[in-house]
């Protein structure tokens, strides 16, 4: 496709060329990929490369990660540091769809967009951390080993995510995918990270704050027993090399 084409053409094929929805929560899949997939058209549009746009994603994410650590909390922070995040959550969205419009990605790109990603993870974690420990008031030292587990479990699921996608065999050619249930999208809500970047906007009323943080993480826990559990029965259920 000519980088000529103009936005609503980009658009419109995106609409065609989405990932299935099946294992996507409600947000990811209602929300931020349509948001994603306007971020994709509008950089095909100014000939922007999937690579600079994850680097793009890496600027405004790690600009809100680095205010949690650096600026004592308040409302008004807390906004600015969801949209931070929320906009480069919708530019990790981005990067895929405009390797898909411009006919694939390439290892380089997608090895790109994982190291960031997990970067954020455990960069955002640890930021939390330090506001806790600079900035907060709490009613016992106990609560800085919170953000530490909460960085653990996502890291778990991070990683298990991606190892069983890699190790799972892949579709026979012409399979459909298997139909999304609404039913599980919603379910997977509390462990999606758009969700967790609205926590933020808390993060002007300290004890709201970490009330909301530490129910996150105790739905992450609760997931990641879920998830490893499943993950380790399919690859049981896969064939062995050779």
């Amino acid at each position: 496709m000519s980088t000529e084409t103009g936005f609503g053409t980009a658009l419109r094929q995106l609409r065609t060329a989405q990932k299935t929805a099946k294992g996507v929560s409600l947000y990811s899949r209602y929300v931020n990929r349509p948001a994603g997939r306007v971020c994709a058209a509008a950089a095909y549009r100014v000939g922007l490369s999937p690579n600079q746009v994850t680097l793009l994603s890496a600027v405004c994410s790690f600009a809100g990660i680095a205010a949690i650590a650096l600026v004592h909390p308040s409302w008004g922070l807390g906004v600015c540091v969801y949209l931070a995040l929320a906009f480069g959550f919708a530019l990790d969205s981005a990067d895929g769809q405009l390797a898909r419009l411009r006919g694939g990605g390439s290892p380089a790109g997608e090895w790109l967009d994982h190291v960031v990603d997990c970067a954020k993870i455990v960069a955002l974690h640890s930021a939390v951390l330090i506001s806790f420990h600079r900035f907060a008031d709490l009613p016992g030292d106990g609560w800085l080993l919170l953000p530490l587990g909460f960085q653990a479990v996502a890291v778990l699921i991070f990683f298990g995510g991606l190892l069983t996608d890699k190790l799972r065999a892949p579709r026979t050619a012409g399979t459909a995918p298997p139909a999304p249930s609404t039913a599980r999208s919603l379910a997977l809500l509390p462990v999606d990270y758009g969700v967790f970047c609205a926590v933020f906007l808390l993060f002007g009323g300290a004890g709201l704050f970490r009330a909301a943080y530490a129910l996150l993480f105790g739905c992450y826990a609760l997931f990641l027993v879920a998830f490893l559990a499943k993950w380790f029965r399919e690859l049981s259920s896969e064939p062995s090399p050779g």
